[in-house]
């Protein structure tokens, strides 16, 4: 599985954390988009979209992406379509996210989130099934969203 990691300086230091933590999994290929300097401010909407479209073109299956808050960067990745991006604050959220939204980002915040919640995070997301059935309907009906628009 290959997972695309990206951040804006917001969220670098808790990137670089998620990055060497994925690298350790087996079977996990890691995709770092960048950014790669917390020193120099960048905007999260550029690391949205490398994320975006690696998914899109199937460079990547699944994406982690940050921002300080991850509130810009989910916002800014769920404009691409077919990225259910979902900002998730602890392992619950993560696993509603995989489980009920077939989310394919993980969202989170660099300054709001510390490192074991992270990987707790990440742990569980990866581990999740979607469940489909009705929530297949629900999907369906944002896919039709982005296909009026």
């Amino acid at each position: 599985m290959k997972i695309a990691v990206a951040s804006d300086h917001g969220a670098f230091e808790l990137k670089q954390k998620i990055v060497a933590y994925l690298q350790q999994k087996q079977g996990v290929e890691v995709l770092d988009l960048g950014t790669n300097n917390e020193n120099e401010s960048v905007d999260y909407p550029d690391f949205a979209g490398k994320a975006a479209i690696s998914i899109q073109k199937g460079e990547a299956n699944l994406a982690v992406i940050m921002c300080g808050t991850g509130i810009g960067i989910s916002i800014a990745a769920n404009k691409y379509k077919g990225i259910r991006a979902a900002l998730c604050h602890d392992a619950y959220t993560a696993q509603m996210s995989k489980q009920h939204n077939n989310a394919n980002i993980l969202v989170m915040g660099g300054r709001t989130t510390g490192i074991e919640i992270a990987k707790q995070m990440i742990d569980t997301w990866l581990v999740t099934e979607y469940e489909n059935g009705r929530h297949q309907l629900r999907l369906d009906k944002i896919s039709e969203i982005e296909r009026s628009q």
